[in-house]
């Protein structure tokens, strides 16, 4: 895998003037300091130390001319202090609430990523990096810590919130990668964090102890890991490894940004990056606290990191440096690494800056130029990223459910300002009196922070939208209180912000009492009436995504002044909102109240013998739709070691079916597996699939032993689980599948490849030797005498469907074969290949497709241990692709493919990809039935 900057092996040594080690270890140091002015601190750092990459936060910077004159200062102590090249001038710019620079005038505000991601393009992404990126380059920054990659796969708990774009990895993965080479497209570099996932961490509680993630390699590979990957790809500048602990089978981490493990061997190695590795702050308490900086920053630079990051203390800054410096004298830092740091450092800066463009930048008149554009961009990106995630009782707007003269209650939290808003900064001055002889009425008897201010004016604003009277007060953690009660009362309907209330526990409750309230509200004829509730969920989309008792439900993803005056006027019925959720809950409550309104459908039980010729139309009438399945016969098993039931709809009278589910049991595994909902596209969105999917589970729930349920099976290998060729569709059936119950955030990618014209193919040389300098061992077993050590092999995967794969293969000699990888005599990989005549390949439809001949190949198993994954699989196939070409094969097909890391090292070899899923499973404790 190449991430498109030219590989370090073999470059020539730096120039002689970095033979001045002192000069050579500055550039991999990153350091940061307090105050708005240069600090004789800071100078010294860069004069005495050659400091080479300055971080300002918004505690250095107050507007873009004192950004632009500050930046220009430093760059000219460097310049006279003989710095070779520019410093790199990096900067925190992820938009939403996290800004480090923000200037009314000339700073445009742009919605977070999520908010962004709720857009749905990723167009807009683009341009609003690339917009950020013009900003900062004009102000002199060139290197922006982001794009955020980061997967939700934990919803609850984590700290990121909107700064991601969600819970989908491909969703994160193309918003990741259009802000990647938006910024990049403006001349600044990139640093994707926060490897290997701030997603999912688990926290322990004491500031001492650093957030763990839990998550096995392979899980991390599967889901976490694709947007890093891609961006990678895509060649993103540099990665900051975070400082969280790693805990699970084969990784055993206390900081992965001083693990070898992580850095060299699964960064690098693993992914092919060879950009510029940025440590996650040295001086977090836990680090400092447990390790020392002078040993964190050796072992930093030894697991290989290029640039150490100290954010402020002056003191610790200087003991990084002696400790680097240590290090190097008595042996532990070689010299040939710390250049081979400097090469990579001075490659990105070369990229990004030069003294011709740090010493004179595009400063206040460049930003005056794109004051008109980027303002227009920020306002139509916040207008199409306010999403309505639910109006069951058609609220919106308010002006069609209150007249001026009646009044809206606005119960706010109390929250910390957004720390880079100077309009917010503002209105915290101003005094609750100056608000008397406005219709809008700020209950006095309420305390008032300063974050508080930005509802007020949001409340002034809404009043002078609707041209009536809107009431505000707070809430805190005492929940409701009579002062609420008593306006909830006088009010004719209530709208309740929310911020982060998944972190902040007293927000949800305090938001489900005043929902109470109001659905216990009497008319003066005592018939009872619900008092209109809006929820507003001005950060986290997830506060009330799911909760259906919420009956209509807004989210901003920030709550910035732009964000704020969007929703006014969505609420006053000036805009229409056309956002949607990211990710996989993505309108997914709006699913789940229109299938529970749809009729229930009978459904029978399928019998071959009866059934066959029906089922056949339906599949020839979804032919066009997804991978081939010429006959029913295709998603018959007749296997003993899986119990097979299949259901479908019909039209009574026709005899003509309108939907169709098959299921499998696999005893060994305890799994049941519903393999395909088929509907007639005629019959769709009227329950035929729901009342399928119900049977479904009930039927496999009762099965004996039952553990878990799983979406898409191998064997059959017609559907692996959710067809994701099309990215529309995709988000559709996720939706859908997640309205039944499904966990489809925890998928996996699982692919099917055809490699074409072999009879012209040759492996690539450089793959050939790669796998030869390896050592392994390769053979091509057949039959039943070598089943118990492959059995044993195969064990250390849980896909469902591979034993039986492996076992149908052993007992078919004569069409089937085994290639084993070895080394010492220990099975590392194994790969099965059959021909399209075995009794099993009838089950897997594209190894009859096309009218050519195809070889299979299927189920590689590689050892969790091995460190090298990618080149033993490339052994593995390439094994196989050399006996599939002596049988005169035109093309070969490699089904059951797990995990978007592999297809990349698969597609070198000259696979492309024939069919995608997403192999969904859960415990079946947990799934719910959908009836």
């Amino acid at each position: 895998m190449s991430n498109k900057h030219p590989p370090l092996d073999g470059m020539d040594s730096p120039p002689p003037v970095w033979d001045n080690m002192d000069r050579t270890m500055g550039q991999l140091f990153m350091m940061g300091f307090d105050g708005t002015e240069v600090t004789e601190q800071i100078r010294a750092l860069i004069k005495d130390n050659y400091l080479g990459t300055i971080l300002l936060t918004a505690k250095n910077l107050q507007s873009a001319e004192q950004t632009a004159k500050l930046v220009l200062e430093l760059q000219n102590i460097a310049h006279d202090a003989g710095h070779p090249v520019p410093l790199a001038i990096a900067l925190d710019q992820e938009n939403g609430g996290v800004n480090s620079l923000f200037d009314e005038a000339y700073i445009r505000q742009f919605p977070s990523a999520m908010g962004v991601a709720a857009t749905g393009s990723t167009d807009m992404a683009y341009r609003i990096a690339n917009a950020t990126a013009e900003e900062l380059a004009s102000v002199g920054v060139n290197w922006i810590m982001g794009p955020v990659l980061d997967v939700l796969t934990n919803l609850k708990n984590q700290p990121l919130g909107v700064r991601t774009t969600g819970d989908d990895p491909e969703e994160v993965s193309r918003y990741g990668v259009a802000f990647m080479k938006g910024y990049k497209d403006a001349g600044i570099a990139t640093c994707g964090k926060h490897f290997p996932s701030y997603g999912n961490l688990e926290f322990l509680g004491s500031s001492l102890d650093v957030p763990v993630i839990t998550d096995t390699l392979e899980q991390l590979s599967l889901s976490a890991l694709v947007p890093f990957r891609n961006a990678i790809s895509d060649g993103i500048d540099a990665m900051m490894v975070g400082g969280c602990a790693m805990s699970s089978a084969g990784v055993n981490v206390m900081h992965a940004c001083l693990s070898e493990q992580v850095v060299d061997e699964f960064l690098r190695e693993d992914l092919g990056f060879d950009g510029v590795v940025v440590s996650e702050c040295l001086e977090m308490e836990a680090l400092s606290h447990n390790i020392g900086v002078g040993g964190g920053t050796v072992m930093a630079v030894k697991a290989g990191c290029d640039i150490v990051l100290l954010c402020r203390s002056f003191l610790v800054q200087q003991e990084a440096i002696n400790g680097l410096k240590q290090g190097l004298t008595n042996g532990m830092i070689t010299k040939a690494r710390i250049n081979q740091s400097l090469r990579r450092v001075l490659a990105m800066k070369a990229r990004c800056t030069s003294w011709e463009k740090a010493l004179a930048p595009g400063g206040m008149k460049k930003l005056t130029q794109l004051q008109q554009s980027h303002t227009e961009l920020s306002t139509r990106a916040y207008n199409t990223s306010i999403t309505v995630v639910r109006d069951k009782d058609r609220l919106l707007p308010l002006s069609n459910l209150l007249d001026s003269k009646e009044e809206l209650l606005l119960l706010s939290p109390l929250v910390k300002p957004l720390p880079a808003s100077a309009a917010g900064r503002e209105l915290a001055v101003r005094t609750v009196n100056t608000l008397a002889d406005h219709p809008f009425t700020w209950q006095k008897g309420s305390s008032v922070l300063s974050g508080e201010s930005i509802f007020r004016e949001f409340g002034r604003s809404l009043a002078r939208q609707r041209r009536g009277r809107v009431l505000h007060t707070s809430y805190t953690a005492n929940g409701v209180r009579p002062v609420h009660e008593d306006l909830i009362n006088r009010a004719s309907a209530v709208v309740v912000i929310t911020a982060d209330a998944n972190l902040n526990l007293y927000q949800h409750g305090f938001t489900k009492h005043v929902a109470m309230i109001c659905k216990s509200q009497f008319s003066q004829a005592v018939e009872k009436r619900e008092k209109p509730l809006v929820v507003v969920s001005v950060s986290s989309p997830y506060d009330f995504a799911m909760d259906t008792t919420v009956g209509t439900y807004i989210c901003t993803y920030d709550f910035t002044e732009t964000a704020l005056h969007a929703l006014v006027d969505v609420l006053a019925g000036k805009l229409s909102p056309t956002g949607s959720l990211p990710g996989t809950i993505s309108q997914n409550q709006k699913c789940q109240h229109q299938t529970s309104k749809q009729q229930q459908w009978l459904v029978e039980t399928w019998e071959e013998e009866r059934d066959a010729k029906a089922l056949n139309d339906l599949l020839k009438t979804l032919q066009l739709e997804g991978p081939s399945c010429a006959s029913s016969s295709a998603l018959l098993l007749r296997n003993e070691m899986v119990e097979e039931t299949h259901f479908f709809v019909r039209n009574s009278g026709t005899k003509t079916l309108y939907g169709f589910c098959s299921t499998y049991f696999f005893k060994n595994t305890g799994t049941g597996v519903i393999g395909a909902i088929l509907v007639d596209p005629d019959r769709r969105k009227l329950g035929v699939g729901q009342s399928l999917h119900t049977r479904a589970i009930k039927n496999l729930r009762q099965k004996k032993g039952i553990k878990q349920f799983q979406l898409g099976s191998r064997l059959p290998s017609v559907f692996l689980g959710i067809p994701t060729s099309n990215n529309i569709e995709r988000k559709r059936l996720r939706q859908w599948f997640a309205s039944m119950g499904w966990d489809v955030a925890m998928s996996r990618p699982v692919r099917s490849m055809l490699l074409k014209n072999l009879s012209q193919w040759k492996a690539p040389e450089s793959i050939f030797r790669s796998v030869q300098r390896a050592g392994w061992e390769f053979d091509l077993v057949h039959g039943l005498e070598h089943t118990s050590s492959i059995l044993d092999h195969i064990k250390t995967s849980s896909r469902q469907g591979i034993l039986e794969i492996y076992t149908l293969a052993m007992q078919e000699p004569k069409r089937c074969g085994i290639v084993r990888a070895k080394r010492d005599g220990v099975i590392l990989g194994t790969v099965v290949i059959y021909d399209p005549e075995a009794k099993w390949a009838k089950c897997v439809p594209a190894i009859h497709d096309k009218g050519e001949l195809r070889g299979g190949i299927s189920s590689p198993i590689i050892s969790p241990g091995v460190g090298e994954y990618s080149s033993l699989l490339q052994g593995l196939i390439l094994v196989g692709i050399q006996y599939i070409q002596k049988q005169q094969a035109d093309a070969v097909l490699l089904d059951c493919v797990d995990g978007d890391g592999h297809f990349d090292s698969l597609s070198a070899i000259g696979f492309s990809v024939l069919h995608s899923f997403d192999e969904v499973s859960c415990d079946a404790v947990m799934m719910v039935d959908s009836a």
